[in-house]
């Protein structure tokens, strides 16, 4: 089977949706299927490359607003080779309607995944106002209305969240995304070494990990470090912070600066995921203090690492946390310091351990589009 995948982003590019994409491009090619991507430029990266035996195709596009650009400079591409394929595969955002014309022209099948439905909650998010929350809503609503074929949906809170659009529930399909566990393994992780690395001593660590973007709620957990100084006064916040969007960056480094607490933080650029598990061993807890999540990637690799996770009480979040956890109210810097606190004294919620591989998740896709190309 030939399956053309239309996404905005797609390795080297990190983020949830594009671990999700990368390994499942390469599952179904290691199953037999041949799996071409058209996606958005990148600074140095070829405009066509084999990578793990997924075809690339990188559409030029503008650097600032790339994603956008994506939206219609990727239209003459689809439609001049969606003809070669069997089935076409988007997902929210911009590659959703250049992937829908095209499949629309050439007859063709076309699945959407859907990784959130943020809905009313736009008018929550750090720097919007009335009136860009409203149109964030109205395109959020405009590009899951399009006709698909099938919507596949990354939690079951997805998918009641997209009925609520009025998407009859036999055309949607739920696919966890997978965790890595033979990377995210704490017998394979040296803390001692990593801790000293970090000069953390005898410290009582809490960390972040992913991106500034406004559903992160990063904003809630800076405000909470004096809070949790207070009541544990050798304790520091280790973040490993995106750099995309720049915005949300810039706004949190000054956030940190205006508090004057540079001396309880501890910023880090990203690293690479091989390096990852390790910096999340050093710490003692992880915080996901997100406003909106559609499946938490953060929260599924810590509870792999076996960390404490506290984690914000809203989508998905409830779903995917295992192990020792505390939920908490979004968007309450008290409810987040106060949940840190309970974990240094080790009274946490403890419950079976999930599990999330991806497998499973190629098993999910590869049934679907069998069933599609019937």
């Amino acid at each position: 089977m030939r399956v053309l995948f239309v996404l905005e982003n797609y390795f080297p590019f990190i983020g949830g949706a594009e671990v999700l994409f990368k390994n499942l491009c390469e599952g179904l090619v290691t199953k037999g299927y041949e799996v071409t991507v058209i996606t958005s430029s990148l600074p140095e990266a070829p405009y066509n490359e084999m990578v793990n035996g997924v075809q690339v195709l990188r559409v030029q596009t503008p650097h600032k607003g790339s994603r956008y650009w994506f939206t219609f400079m990727a239209i003459p591409q689809a439609i001049k080779l969606i003809k070669k394929f069997d089935i076409v595969q988007t997902t929210t955002y911009n590659g959703a309607f250049p992937a829908r014309l095209a499949s629309w022209l050439a007859g063709k099948k076309c699945i959407i995944t859907v990784h959130e439905i943020i809905g009313s909650g736009w008018k929550d998010m750090q720097g919007m106002n009335w009136l860009t929350a409203w149109l964030h809503r109205f395109l959020e609503w405009l590009i899951v209305t399009l006709p698909f074929d099938r919507y596949v949906t990354v939690s079951q809170y997805t998918a009641k969240r997209l009925e609520k659009y009025r998407i009859r529930p036999q055309k949607i399909w739920v696919a966890y995304n997978g965790i890595n566990y033979d990377l995210f393994n704490i017998s394979k992780a040296d803390r001692p070494a990593m801790r000293e690395m970090l000069h953390l001593k005898d410290n009582f660590v809490y960390m972040y990990f992913g991106r500034p973007g406004i559903s992160k709620g990063v904003e809630y957990l800076i405000a909470a470090v004096p809070l949790i100084s207070k009541e544990i006064p050798d304790s520091r916040l280790l973040l490993l912070l995106g750099k995309e969007p720049a915005e949300g960056y810039k706004k949190i480094v000054a956030q940190i600066k205006e508090m004057q607490i540079e001396d309880r933080v501890l910023v880090y650029d990203p690293v690479p995921r091989i390096e990852l598990p390790g910096y999340v061993a050093a710490a003692d807890c992880v915080v996901v203090p997100s406003i909106s999540e559609g499946f938490g990637f953060t929260a599924a690799e810590a509870c792999a690492m076996e960390r404490p996770v506290v984690a914000s009480n809203v989508g998905s979040l409830p779903e995917i946390v295992s192990g020792r956890y505390i939920l908490v109210e979004p968007r309450n810097t008290r409810a987040i310091a106060d949940a840190v606190v309970e974990v240094y004294n080790n009274r946490v919620t403890v419950s079976a351990r999930k599990v999330f591989t991806w497998d499973s998740c190629v098993e999910k896709y590869e049934t679907l589009y069998n069933e599609m190309v019937k």
